[in-house]
């Protein structure tokens, strides 16, 4: 039961991740890794910064050691001079007391002789872990600084993907049927070609019509009305009508010719022959 349950368990953990990775957004997901890159660059900076500062302190204390053992040695140096000047000029006492006191200066040069042995062994373990820890620093800083160039392209490419999904949505949006009542692109430019072509057919249909044809006559027919009008005007104002005239009677002839073509023919008058009128 124990065994069905944890399973079950690890089954719904898996399930939710998976659909929390679908509907989450990788611009968000993106901004959370830079930031926990960069929480660990930090933290990685203050532990160099410890690391460092125990170098630099293991430092001070042996140069304040070797200080001390400067003195010391002097001192040590001294109280043997004493001494010995003392036993020149036969003061034992007096050499007994210095001779005492350059023993305890040459302990106490012995002690410091060995604090400062261990002191450089130290200085050299903190100043290796302080260039590692430099070392460190740098490279990571390194890697933050390339994740934060991926994170800009990134950023970019998710806007590019995004707006080719935007145009393929309405590229499909263009060719399919949004809904029963709502006709496609498509069925709509069938439908105004087709209505082009009814109407240019309807237009070619009425100009090959008798109407038309009798319309143009009568066109013809005041154009010359018009033209022996404007020479009447032209001969009562005394200016040259020859030039008018001429295209008059020609524009004349030619709608008398045309309409002559067009008129119907009486049954019983012959092709080619004039009827006589009656006196």
């Amino acid at each position: 039961m124990f065994k069905s349950i944890k399973r079950f368990w690890k089954y719904l953990t898996a399930k939710l991740n998976m659909s929390f990775d679908e509907k989450a957004d990788p611009k968000v997901q993106l901004e959370q890794a830079i930031a926990e890159s960069q929480q660990q660059h930090k933290l990685l900076v203050e532990q160099a910064a410890s690391v460092v500062a125990n170098q630099k302190q293991t430092e001070m204390r042996l140069d304040a050691r070797m200080t001390d053992l400067e003195k010391l040695s002097a001192n040590a140096r001294q109280a043997v001079l004493m001494a010995d000047e003392a036993t020149r000029a036969g003061n034992a006492d007096k050499a007994t007391e210095m001779t005492s006191a350059a023993e305890a200066f040459a302990n106490q040069l012995i002690a410091l002789e060995s604090e400062i042995e261990e002191l450089k062994a130290m200085h050299l373990q903190s100043t290796a872990a302080a260039d590692q820890a430099k070392t460190a620093v740098a490279q990571n800083s390194a890697q933050l600084q390339k994740k934060l160039a991926e994170k800009q392209r990134l950023l970019s490419q998710l806007d590019q993907s995004k707006m080719q999904e935007r145009m393929n949505d309405a590229m499909t949006n263009l060719s399919a049927t949004v809904g029963d009542d709502v006709p496609t692109l498509d069925q709509v430019r069938e439908k105004i070609e087709g209505r082009y072509a009814k109407a240019q057919g309807m237009s070619e249909l009425q100009g090959q019509s008798v109407e038309s044809k009798m319309l143009e006559v009568e066109q013809a027919t005041r154009n010359v009305e018009a033209q022996a009008r404007l020479s009447q005007i032209r001969s009562q104002l005394g200016l040259d009508t020859g030039a008018a005239d001429t295209a008059a009677t020609e524009g004349g002839d030619a709608a008398t010719d045309d309409a002559a073509s067009t008129a119907p023919s009486r049954p019983d008058e012959a092709p080619g022959t004039a009827q006589t009128p009656a006196g």
